[in-house]
């Protein structure tokens, strides 16, 4: 997927763009440490995480484990995240 549709994608949910702007601050996330800062569910959170894994925009640092799990950028999501600040997308 394009850099594009990838940004198009991300400000369409308002979760997706908290989670993706948590990895501006640090570069391992976890969704407890992204709920917490932004007042989210846990839950709502990790669905966000879950959906930028699957569109290869993060990954997962020890991909066997289900719970807990921390992230880490991929190239495209760096891509994705400066794109966003770019244009001034990322509040």
């Amino acid at each position: 997927m394009a850099t594009d549709e990838l940004v198009r994608w991300m400000i369409d949910v308002e979760r997706r763009l908290i989670a993706l702007k948590a990895f501006k601050d640090r570069p391992v996330v976890k969704a407890s440490e992204v709920a917490e800062s932004s007042g989210r569910s846990i839950q709502n959170i990790s669905h966000a995480l879950n959906e930028m894994e699957k569109r290869g925009l993060i990954e997962g640092v020890m991909p066997d484990k289900h719970s807990w799990k921390k992230y880490i950028l991929t190239d495209a999501g760096q891509k994705v995240l400066d794109e966003l600040e770019n244009r001034k997308l990322l509040r």
